[in-house]
C-alpha cells in the first residue's frame, strides 16, 4: 500500500534520506531538489523545507496529511517522534533510525484505516480520497484507496459536505432559577476525596485549598456584594481539583452551572482533562461539561460550504477534505485550541483554516441553512444545561459587558490564572479608533464594495427580517449612506496625502502628522506613539468633523435597533421562531458591532476637542495616538483609549453581578519586594483583581507549594556577558543548552534577538542531536511548538512572552529555563501613566513588581511534579537582587561566570534523582 518514495528526516542544513533500496544518504537542500525520483516521505513539509533552507519540497508525501485523514480530531505533535508517540510506537533518538521508521508509521496508519473501513466515519472516505487525487493529485490517495479496498471507486463530493451528517441541536425549556444553598468546607473536602479515589497521594494543602474555595459558594447577602475569595496556591497544590470539588457540588445542588474562566487555551484543555476524575464516563462528561469560547474560534459550516463550492478542482481540495474528515469526528468544532490539528494551517497556509471561522461578525443565525447543526449554537445550548462551563476571561468579560450574552450572567465564577485579570480586563474594556477598526465597521455595514469578497453587509443580513417594511428600510438606508464617511478600501495608502474628502481619513491624516512631529523614532519604520495632549492645531477640527459624521451614522442605527426591538415586543406572538431569533441576533449584533464602538469613538473624539488636562492630574482614561508602520510603509493610525485602572469596570460589570467569585493563581501576590509586609502583598493582589472595588472584603487564602525547591532547582545569574552583544548571548545559550543535553526553554524580550540567536546556535545543537525550535522562525503556531517541545524530551525551544505563561511541560522535557535579560515592562505611554498614578508614589516598585512576577511565573514552569529537576538562568549581569526575592523559598540565586554556570548545569541535571 505504500508509495515507492524515499523517507526523509531533516536537521538544520542537512537531511537523512533512506531510499526505497535501503541506502542511507546525507543530503543538503540543493542536493535533495536535484534528485530525480519520487518526492520523499516526511513529516511537516514546510518545517522540513525551512530546516534545509528551501522554500518548499514539491509533491512531498507528508505523513501529517495521512494522519489527519486516518485519525481525525486526534492529537499529534507534528514531528517524526511526535507522530510515532501518537501511534503508540517508541521513537528512536537516532535520525537515521527515525528515517527508517517513517514507512512503518505510514503502514500503521493505513492498516488501522483498513481495520476501521466499515465504521460510519469512513462511509465516504474512499470517494473523498479519489476526489482529492482528481483535484490535487493527493500523493496518499492510492494508498488510502488500497487500505479501504476500493481502488476503483469514482470521485465524489459527498465527503466534502459533512454538514449533511451532523446531528441537530434541540432547544429545551428555560432553566428554573438557581437555588442558593452553600457548600460547607467539609463537604468540599469529601468531594475532593471522592474524585481522587482510594490510595491517592495525600496533599493536605489541596484539602485546605478546597475548604477555602468553598467560601466563594456561600449565599450572597446583598446585591452587588459577591462572596469573593482570593486563593494563592503554589505549584503542585492541585488547585484545579481543589476548586472543582466545591464548584461541582454547588452546581449540582442549586441547578445552575459554575463558570471556570482561564486566560490561556492550554489551561482550558487541562481543566477539561482533569474533569475526567469527576465524570469518567465520556457521555456523562459531554452532558455536564461545556467549553465556551468566542464565536470566532469555531468552524462556520456556511463558510466551509462556500469554500467547498469555490474550490472546484483546485489545490484547496486537500485541506478542505481533511477539515471535512475532522468535522465528523470533532467534539465541539473548536478550531483554536480544541481537537483541531493546528498544524493543518501550517501545511496549507493559515488562510485555509482561518477563513473557515466567523471572524468578522457575519453570522446570519437562524437564516443560515446550517443553523440547526451549528457548532456555536450547540455549545451555547450545552452550556445552558451543563454543570461546569470552561470559558476564558475575554468571553466572560465581553458577555458581562453586554448583559450576559446567550447564556445569561453566571452566578458563580472561578477565575483561574487570576494574575491575568488586570490584563484581560484591560483588553476587554479598551477602545481603538483606528483606520483598521473603522474600515472594518464600514465593511460590516456595507459588505463587499467591488473585488471578490463574501462580505454580506447589513442589508443582506436583515433582508429576511425587513420584508420591505418602511419603518425598517428608512433608518437602514440612512445608516448605509452615512457609513460612507468611514474609510473605503485602500485608505492606508492615502495616509500621507495632503487632502481628501473622507472625514475618517482626514482625522487619521492629522493623527499621523502629530505622531511624526512628536516622536524621536518616527522614521524608524516601526510603530510609534505619542500623547494626545497637547494637540496639534489641525487635530480638533478634524476630530469635530469626524464626530459629526459618526453621529449621523449612530442615530439611524439606534433607530433601527429600537424598531427591531419594538417589532419583537409588538409582533412577537405572530413571528415564527426563526424570525424572532434573527431579530434578537440582529439587535445584539447592532449593539456589539456598531453602537458600542460608535459610542466609545464619539467620546474619544470629544476628548480631542477638550482643553489640555492639568499635568499630573489622575485621569480615568489614558488616551494616546499611534502610527503603525511595516517596512517603512504606513499601515494604520489612530487613537487608543484604556481605563487607567481596568479592574474598575471588571468589578462593576463582572464581579458585582455575580453571587460568588474565586480568583486563584500560583502567583497572586508580589512576594519579595522591598516591603516584607504581608498585608501590603495582599492589598496589591486585591488591587490587581478588582477586589478592592467591591463592598465586601475578599477572603484571603494561601497554600505553599509542596515541592522542595531547594533540592530540585538551581538558579544562576551569569555575571560576565556584555549586554547588547548578540554573539555573547548566543554563545551562552548554546553552551547552556548543550550542558543540559536539551530540554531547554530560552525566553527573549525581543524578537530580533531571538531570530539572531536561533541562526547562530541551531547548527551546533543539531550536530549534537538536539533539535531546536523557535517561535517567529518555525512554520508552526505556539500550541504546536509546545506540543513538539513536550513530546521531544531533548528538544530546545526559543520563545517570547507567550511561551512564559500557561505552558505546562512536566518531566525532563523542560529542565532548563534561560532568560536573555530582565523582563522589564515595555516603556509605553499607558505604562507610564499607570506607573505614575497606580504605584502609590513608588514608581520603581511598580516596575519591579511586574518584572518580579514575570520571573516568578517563568520559574513556575520548571517544576510541575515532585520528581522534576530544573535550572533557572538569567543572562543579564545587571539583574537587581531585589527582583530575585520573589522566587520560591529555599531557592538560592548564585552570580557566577558563564563557565561555572555551564559546569553547574551539567553536573546538577546529570546527577541521578534523590
Amino acid at each position: 500500500m505504500l508509495p515507492d518514495a524515499p523517507a526523509l528526516v531533516a536537521e538544520q542544513g542537512r537531511a537523512a534520506l533512506l531510499t526505497p533500496d535501503g541506502e542511507f544518504l546525507w543530503l543538503s537542500g540543493a542536493e535533495l531538489l536535484g534528485r530525480d525520483e519520487t518526492p520523499p516521505m516526511l513529516v511537516h513539509a514546510p518545517a522540513t523545507a525551512r530546516r534545509l533552507g528551501l522554500s518548499s519540497i514539491p509533491g512531498a508525501h507528508d505523513l501529517l496529511e495521512l494522519f489527519a485523514f486516518c485519525r481525525p480530531a486526534q492529537p499529534c505533535a507534528p514531528t517524526p517522534r511526535g507522530l510515532a508517540m501518537a501511534l503508540g510506537i517508541e521513537p528512536p533518538k537516532d535520525i537515521e533510525a527515525l528515517a527508517a521508521l517513517l514507512p512503518e508509521l505510514a503502514t500503521a496508519m493505513l492498516r488501522e484505516l483498513a481495520r476501521r473501513r466499515a465504521e460510519p466515519i469512513n462511509r465516504d472516505a474512499a470517494s473523498l480520497a479519489a476526489r482529492m487525487a482528481e483535484a490535487a493529485d493527493w500523493p496518499w490517495a492510492a494508498s488510502v484507496l488500497a487500505a479501504l479496498g476500493q481502488d476503483d471507486v469514482s470521485p465524489a463530493t459527498h465527503g466534502l459536505k459533512p454538514w449533511r451528517r451532523l446531528v441537530d441541536w434541540e432547544d429545551t425549556a428555560p432553566p428554573p432559577p438557581a437555588a442558593s444553598f452553600g457548600v460547607e468546607p467539609r463537604e468540599a473536602r469529601q468531594r475532593l476525596a471522592e474524585m481522587l479515589g482510594e490510595g491517592a497521594e495525600q496533599r493536605p494543602q489541596q484539602a485546605d485549598y478546597a475548604s477555602a474555595a468553598a467560601a466563594a459558594f456561600a449565599p450572597r447577602e446583598a446585591p452587588g456584594a459577591p462572596r469573593m475569595v482570593l486563593a494563592e496556591a503554589g505549584t503542585g497544590t492541585g488547585k484545579t481539583l481543589g476548586y472543582i470539588a466545591p464548584a461541582s457540588l454547588w452546581a449540582e445542588r442549586n441547578g445552575a452551572p459554575v463558570w471556570i474562566s482561564t486566560f490561556t487555551r492550554n489551561l482550558q484543555r487541562q481543566i477539561d482533562q482533569e474533569l475526567v476524575r469527576l465524570y469518567p464516563d465520556p457521555d456523562e462528561r459531554r452532558r455536564k461539561v461545556a467549553i465556551r469560547k468566542g464565536r470566532e474560534n469555531y468552524l462556520c459550516l456556511l463558510n466551509l460550504e462556500e469554500a467547498v463550492g469555490s474550490a472546484g478542482l483546485g489545490g484547496q481540495t486537500v485541506p478542505l477534505a481533511l477539515v471535512a474528515r475532522w468535522v465528523l469526528a470533532t467534539r465541539d468544532g473548536d478550531l483554536m485550541g480544541g481537537d483541531f490539528p493546528g498544524w493543518l494551517g501550517e501545511l496549507f497556509g493559515q488562510q485555509a483554516v482561518s477563513s473557515l471561522a466567523d471572524r468578522r461578525g457575519e453570522c446570519i443565525h437562524s437564516a443560515c441553512p446550517h443553523y440547526k447543526t451549528c457548532f456555536v449554537e450547540h455549545s451555547i445550548r450545552r452550556a445552558r444545561g451543563a454543570t461546569i462551563v470552561i470559558a476564558n476571561h475575554a468571553l466572560v468579560m465581553v458577555q458581562a459587558a453586554f448583559g450576559g450574552g446567550e447564556n445569561g450572567r453566571p452566578l458563580r465564577l472561578v477565575f483561574d490564572e487570576g494574575h491575568h485579570l488586570f490584563d484581560a480586563a484591560d483588553s476587554a474594556f479598551s477602545a481603538a479608533l483606528t483606520g483598521g477598526e473603522t474600515a472594518e465597521l464600514r465593511r460590516w455595514l456595507l459588505g463587499a464594495e467591488g473585488g471578490r469578497s463574501r462580505a454580506r453587509g447589513l442589508r443582506r443580513r436583515l433582508e429576511d427580517i425587513m420584508g420591505g417594511k418602511p419603518d425598517i428600510m428608512t433608518p437602514l438606508e440612512a445608516a448605509l449612506q452615512a457609513a460612507r464617511a468611514l474609510p473605503p478600501g485602500g485608505w492606508y495608502a492615502r495616509l500621507g496625502e495632503a487632502e481628501g474628502d473622507n472625514p475618517a481619513e482626514g482625522f487619521l491624516r492629522t493623527v499621523r502628522l502629530q505622531v511624526l512631529a512628536r516622536t524621536a523614532d518616527a522614521d524608524a519604520g516601526y510603530a510609534s506613539e505619542c500623547d494626545l495632549h497637547p494637540v496639534q492645531p489641525e487635530l480638533p477640527p478634524a476630530a469635530e468633523l469626524f464626530e459629526r459624521a459618526l453621529a449621523r451614522l449612530e442615530a439611524p442605527l439606534k433607530t433601527l435597533r429600537d424598531r427591531l426591538t419594538a417589532m419583537l415586543e409588538d409582533e412577537g406572538e405572530e413571528l415564527d421562531a426563526g424570525a424572532r431569533i434573527r431579530m434578537e441576533a440582529a439587535c445584539r449584533s447592532l449593539e456589539r458591532r456598531a453602537l458600542a464602538p460608535l459610542a466609545a469613538w464619539g467620546a474619544m473624539l470629544r476628548r480631542v476637542q477638550e482643553s489640555t488636562p492639568e499635568p499630573g492630574r489622575r485621569p480615568d482614561f489614558v488616551d494616546w495616538l499611534t502610527l503603525e508602520r511595516r517596512d517603512g510603509r504606513d499601515i494604520d493610525a489612530g487613537m487608543h483609549r484604556h481605563y487607567l485602572d481596568p479592574t474598575i469596570p471588571f468589578a462593576t460589570t463582572v464581579a458585582a453581578a455575580a453571587h460568588g467569585l474565586l480568583v486563584t493563581s500560583a502567583t497572586l501576590r508580589d512576594e519579595g519586594g522591598d516591603s516584607e509586609d504581608a498585608e501590603a502583598a495582599w492589598r496589591g493582589a486585591e488591587a490587581r483583581t478588582g477586589a478592592s472595588h467591591l463592598p465586601l472584603p475578599a477572603l484571603r487564602a494561601a497554600m505553599a507549594s509542596p515541592f522542595d525547591y531547594a533540592a530540585s532547582t538551581r538558579a544562576f545569574v551569569v555575571s560576565d556577558i556584555r549586554q547588547g552583544d548578540v554573539g555573547q548571548l548566543a554563545g551562552a545559550m548554546r553552551a547552556l543548552f548543550l550542558a543540559s543535553g536539551g530540554g531547554a526553554l530560552g525566553l527573549f524580550t525581543a524578537i530580533r534577538r531571538l531570530r539572531e540567536t536561533h541562526a547562530r546556535i541551531a547548527p551546533a545543537l543539531e550536530a549534537a542531536g538536539i533539535p531546536l525550535y523557535a517561535q517567529h522562525v518555525d512554520a508552526m503556531d505556539n500550541a504546536s511548538l509546545v506540543d513538539v517541545f513536550r513530546a521531544e524530551e531533548d528538544a530546545c525551544l526559543l520563545g517570547t512572552d507567550a511561551m512564559r505563561d500557561g505552558v505546562d511541560v512536566p518531566g525532563r522535557s523542560l529542565r532548563l529555563l534561560v532568560f536573555d535579560r530582565v523582563p522589564w515592562p515595555r516603556p509605553t505611554i499607558l505604562h507610564r501613566e499607570r506607573r505614575t498614578h497606580l504605584s502609590e508614589g513608588r514608581a520603581k516598585d511598580y516596575d519591579d513588581a511586574i518584572a518580579r512576577h514575570r520571573l516568578r511565573q517563568a520559574f513556575g514552569r520548571l517544576i510541575r511534579r515532585a520528581d522534576d529537576k530544573g535550572v533557572f538562568v538569567i543572562l543579564d549581569p545587571r539583574t537587581p537582587t531585589r527582583l530575585l526575592a520573589g522566587l520560591p523559598a529555599g531557592v538560592e540565586v548564585r552570580r557566577l561566570p558563564l563557565v561555572e554556570v555551564v559546569r553547574s548545569v551539567g553536573e546538577f541535571l546529570q546527577r541521578p534523582a534523590g
